[in-house]
């Protein structure tokens, strides 16, 4: 049986970078979820690539019928997106495993929906100041910065990954991401851990 591996951390952790790292490795043997989203696909994007782009009454006719694992409400200047996991037959755990990116409470949603036994939580989590420094630099490169929307993200990743809700979750162990190749080497090293099948460790 495959294990569902889910990769969580603040903004500005580095795990969007550590993400694409890890399908990369040929000897995890790890496949991507692709999620689903209803807010307007963007320039350079394209559907079925980094999300499968549906309406919002597609997005509830697909809740009706049971058919989505977890979703997240975000009510932006732009009205109501919707992002979230379908379970539309990307996910065979008789056959793989799988790496997604995803929020405290779309781990707790999964791990729900598959068994603790076959979800794997993966945090990721670096130095508040070096957190604080990383997103300021990538905001600055934007060409519209916005300045507000990025602390209130911060501000509000504090809550949502307090100690409180990570011990409320069950997860008891990070991987601090002081560089990409040791945080990748350590993530890599208990992913084989948890899959004895595929080369780890028993």
């Amino acid at each position: 049986m495959g294990k569902i591996f889910c990769l969580m951390g603040k903004s500005a952790s580095g795990k969007d970078t550590i993400y694409k790292k890890l399908l990369e490795r040929e000897d995890l043997h790890l496949r991507r979820v692709i999620p689903y989203t209803t807010r307007p696909i963007r320039s350079g994007e394209a559907e079925g690539d980094d999300y499968f782009f549906r309406t919002l009454e597609e997005a509830a006719q697909m809740e009706r019928e049971g058919r989505i694992i977890e979703i997240r409400d975000y009510h932006t200047i732009h009205g109501l997106w919707r992002y979230f996991t379908a379970d539309d037959g990307q996910i065979c755990l008789e056959k793989h495993s799988y790496l997604m990116i995803g929020t405290l409470e779309a781990y707790g949603k999964i791990r729900d929906y598959f068994g603790a036994g076959s979800v794997v939580p993966v945090y990721v989590w670096v130095d508040d100041g070096v957190r604080l420094s990383r997103a300021l630099a990538r905001e600055r490169s934007q060409e519209n910065p916005k300045y507000a929307e990025m602390c209130r993200r911060f501000l509000a990743d504090e809550e949502d990954f307090s100690p409180e809700k990570l011990r409320a979750a069950g997860i008891e162990i990070g991987f601090e991401n002081r560089s990409a190749e040791q945080v990748l080497q350590e993530i890599s090293a208990y992913i084989k851990r948890k899959e004895p099948e595929y080369g780890g460790i028993s």
